[in-house]
């Protein structure tokens, strides 16, 4: 099978160092670059294409959130998974509006490090278990979702249950025996419907006032 490739941004060498062993010794991982800093990381996950970036918040000059910003900015939508020392709710939401594809603490153990990593390869959400609730307040207020699932439609809903899964469009495609153009459909609708930003932020939503 085909290792997932990571490209670590990150200012702290030593971290960076030690990330990088850890993630090479399983079978699956490789990284494939490492950047000191936002600019270099940009040109990196340019040129290098990865499949996944663990991403720094609090660099020096330029810091996470404006990384992440100027990646998507330049069509750059490998996944991007955060990972800082920052539980702030305000970090937490502004990453994920900005288009991250999760959000995790340097202190959690090595092996949930490494299973997140895996989860978000395979395009779930990957999400320090301590920051679900604070993840779910951020997002969007409870108030404003209350019943905003009954003005989906029928396949509306059944998208949706497939993108919390973490299912790309051509497999809810697929699950559905749709096309993937009528998926993208329902998936632009649904966001609209449900006042979220981005397919991530629809996932939780859904995991935590739902399932």
């Amino acid at each position: 099978m085909t290792k997932t490739r990571v490209l670590l941004i990150d200012d702290h060498p030593l971290l960076r160092k030690g990330l990088a062993q850890l993630i090479n010794d399983e079978d699956m991982l490789e990284v494939v670059g490492q950047a000191g800093n936002g600019a270099e990381g940009i040109e990196l996950a340019d040129t290098l294409a990865p499949d996944l970036i663990l991403l720094d918040l609090n660099m020096k000059g330029m810091d996470g959130l404006e990384t992440l910003k100027l990646m998507r900015a330049r069509n750059i939508f490998t996944k991007v998974v955060v990972l800082t020392v920052s539980e702030h709710k305000d970090d937490v939401a502004a990453m994920f509006r900005a288009g991250a594809d999760g959000y995790l603490l340097k202190d959690m153990e090595p092996d949930d490090l490494l299973d997140n990593i895996a989860k978000a390869a395979s395009g779930k959400l990957a999400v320090d278990d301590r920051l679900a609730e604070i993840l779910a307040s951020v997002l969007r207020p409870q108030s404003e979702m209350n019943n905003k699932l009954d003005l989906l439609t029928p396949k509306e809903q059944e998208a949706l249950r497939f993108i919390a899964e973490g299912d790309t469009n051509k497999v809810v495609a697929r699950k559905m025996a749709i096309s993937e153009g009528t998926v993208k459909v329902h998936v632009k609708r649904l966001l609209r419907k449900l006042g979220c930003r981005s397919r991530v932020e629809a996932a939780v939503w859904f995991i935590n006032h739902v399932e």
